[in-house]
């Protein structure tokens, strides 16, 4: 948990749901331990670990962003979807476990 600016914070729990991300019925990722990472006024993203991210399918992208709670991200694309998903390879020490691990915008919770 990190609360780097007064009003704003940020937890990471371990998931169990099972959680899966399609493009054009393509599975990109599929796993069942995500973290769930609850930040103030934005929904809840998984950040599935690379083991469970086809990341063969992924390009490196020239885009990077920074967070002032996360830290420096980098992101992937498709030939049809660029920056489709992202990652912190060096988060701040107070989201540490995100590290490496890899973050879409449309991710679904499957009910098995």
């Amino acid at each position: 948990m990190t609360q780097a600016r007064t009003g704003h914070r940020i937890t990471i729990e371990q998931g169990t749901a099972h959680v899966r991300v399609l493009h054009d019925g393509q599975v990109l990722a599929e796993s069942r331990r995500p973290l769930l990472l609850h930040e103030t006024g934005l929904p809840v993203r998984y950040y599935l670990p690379p083991d469970d991210v086809r990341t063969d399918l992924l390009t490196p992208s020239d885009s990077h962003t920074h967070c002032p709670f996360k830290g420096d991200a980098d992101y992937w694309s498709l030939p049809d979807a660029p920056d489709l998903v992202w990652a912190y390879p060096e988060p701040f020490d107070e989201v540490a476990e995100i590290k490496g691990h890899f973050c879409f915008y449309d991710t679904e919770v499957v009910e098995d």
